[in-house]
Order: C-alpha cells, then structure tokens, then sequence
C-alpha cells in the first residue's frame, strides 16, 4: 500500500490521491458480450447450455439444481442461520407502507406497495462463492414476496454448485437454481429460455461481462430492470492507535480478495499505526486462500496520514467509499459527521 501524509498535499493532488482508477472496457468485450445476448435471445436454452460448456467447463442439462439437499460445516451453518436472522430483522423494519392522504378537499393521492412479479438473483460463484450476496438478496425478496424468483450461479467444472449457496438459497424460500453464470445467463433472465422465465428486474453483482449483459438488456426497449452496475468493491478503514491491528487488517483483506480491482483505503492518526496495521495485512495475507487476488488490489491501495479523526472523516467523505469502517473507540460521535458512504461500520 501506497502511504501518504494529507497535509504535505496540495488541492490537486489530495484529489488526485483519492481518484479511483478508471475503469476501462475493451471493445471486443462489448461485441462479445452483445454477441451472446442476441445468441441466446434466438436460440435460448441451446446457446445458454452452448456458451456455459465453453466458459465453464461443463453442459448445464438440466439447467436447475435437482437436489436441494447438502451437507454443510455446522459452525458454517450457524454462521448463516445468524445471517439470516439479523438480515430479516434490519430489512422487516424499513419496509414500505400502503397509505391514503387528501392533499386537498376532494383529491386522494394513494401510494400502493406491490412487489415486482418476476425476478433474476445473480450470484457470482466464479472465483468464490458469494454465500452472503445469496442472503442479501434474498432476504429482501422473501420479505418483498415476489411471487417469482430464479438464482443463476455458475457451476463449478464438474456443474456442482457450493452447497453454501444452495442452503443459503433454501433459507430464503429460493428453490430454482440455475447452473448458469456470466452474461449467457443474464441474456436467459433477460429474454426467457425454455427453462428461464424472462424477469421484471435482474439483481446482483458479477464481473465486467455480466455488469455489461445487465446494462446492454436494461437499455433494450421492454428489457428488465436492474438494480445497478457493480464496481469493483471496495473498502476504507479510519483506526487509531487504539485499534487492534489484526481487526484493521482482516476488515482490508475483507475486500481485498473479492476481485484484484478492488479498492482499498487505510486512514490513521499516526505513521505507527499504519506501520503496524500493514504489518499485519502481511501476516493475514499469507494465509489467506485467495492472496493472489488480494495482493494484486493492494498494490493499488492506499494509506493516509491525517491530523486527527476529524480530518479522517472529512477525506472519507471526499471518497466515499462503499464500505466505510470506523475501527475506534468512540466511534459513534461521528456518525452525524458521515455523509458520503454506502454502509457504515
């Protein structure tokens, strides 16, 4: 990790700091994206199965999980029933309501909550399986109940899927699974297939090819829904000399691992603590199953010196960043000083 004071920095380059790096996309990706889509819109479960053997190693026939039953590690699995538990409980309070007002004598305006009929679940489970985007997924929708829902997840070479994501899956009332990744399986969710229903909106996040089957099936005159083209994930932890080292690290790696764009943001108080929190990103790092990829991320990540905390929040702010981390004692006396991030920690 890059590591730089804030204050020896002049306006263009704090900005400059805090750029991401842009996110460029070939345009043979794009032919090869719009190739496919067009592919399985005419010929359906033929080309899916065709380009799922090509990519992923095996043909999908049948396209849906038949089993539904797995055997999974009980502390994984008490680790997910929680999951589920606390996930139900945060989206059950924050649900809409039905209501009636007359902004004037004689004319009512009603707001009705209806939920959307059909939807597609893409789950990433290329490079790991995203068990817990399963759960944030669906969740929701159960909550929602939407009356129609399909998960696509890519198979494994042999078509297995992670018995994770299955069991995830089967907590949220989901038993359609389609053994279906990248953008074969967003054009099948997009269009309908003899097996795949087209869907009112397609959720869920994935790789360059699949971010650009759901922009490119979105844009189409009667296409789906989506809920928005992920970027690469990212991270930014603000820690203090207080801060336990091996907390700050496995929270960096945390996002680090998920893709080798991703990004990933260190701020402290002090230069001893950052010394001591990378120190520690090392030691995580060469254990971690996937420290190729987080390696590769954290070559394009960065540390900040700031003044004090105040300042901290102040540069997260200019970033805002996805996931933001507040590793300190005390932390909640900033909370109404945070206005630019996705979720905060």
């Amino acid at each position: 990790m890059k590591t730089i004071v804030w204050k020896d920095l002049n306006e263009r380059e704090r900005k400059a700091a805090l750029q991401r790096p842009a996110s460029v996309v070939g345009a043979d990706a794009a032919v090869s994206v719009r190739a496919i889509m067009d592919d399985v819109k005419a010929r359906g479960d033929t080309a899916m199965r065709e380009y799922t053997q090509r990519f992923d190693g095996f043909d999908p026939d049948p396209v849906y999980v038949e089993d539904l039953k797995v055997k999974l590690d009980p502390a994984l699995r008490a680790a997910m029933d929680a999951a589920y538990d606390n996930i139900g409980r945060f989206h059950e309070q924050q649900g809409y309501r039905n209501f009636t007002i007359e902004t004037m004598p004689g004319l009512a305006c009603e707001r009705r909550v209806v939920p959307v009929q059909k939807i597609g679940l893409y789950i990433p489970g290329g490079t790991a399986p995203l068990l817990s985007t399963v759960l944030m997924l669906g969740v929701p929708s159960r909550i929602a109940g939407n009356p129609v829902r399909v998960l696509c997840t890519p198979g494994d070479r042999q078509g297995g899927v992670h018995p994770a994501i299955i069991y995830a899956a089967r907590l949220c009332g989901i038993d359609r699974i389609a053994r279906v990744g990248g953008a074969q399986a967003i054009a099948g969710l997009a269009y309908g297939t003899e097996s795949l229903p087209a869907v009112n909106k397609i959720f869920g996040p994935g790789n360059i090819y699949v971010t650009l089957a759901k922009t490119m099936a979105a844009q189409e005159a009667g296409g789906p829904a989506i809920d928005m083209p992920a970027g690469p994930s990212e991270v930014l932890v603000i820690a203090t000399k207080d801060t336990p080292p091996a907390y700050a690290a496995a929270d960096l790696l945390s996002q680090a691992e998920h893709d080798v764009a991703s990004q990933v943001v260190l701020i402290a108080t002090d230069m001893e603590t950052i010394g001591a929190i990378q120190r520690e990103v090392e030691c995580q790092l060469a254990v971690l199953p996937r420290r190729n990829i987080a390696a590769k991320a954290l070559e394009n990540s960065l540390a900040i010196v700031a003044a004090a905390l105040e300042e901290a929040v102040e540069i997260s702010n200019l970033y805002a960043p996805e996931h933001l981390i507040l590793c300190f004692d005390g932390a909640e006396r900033f909370r109404d000083h945070v206005t630019h991030a996705g979720s905060v920690f």
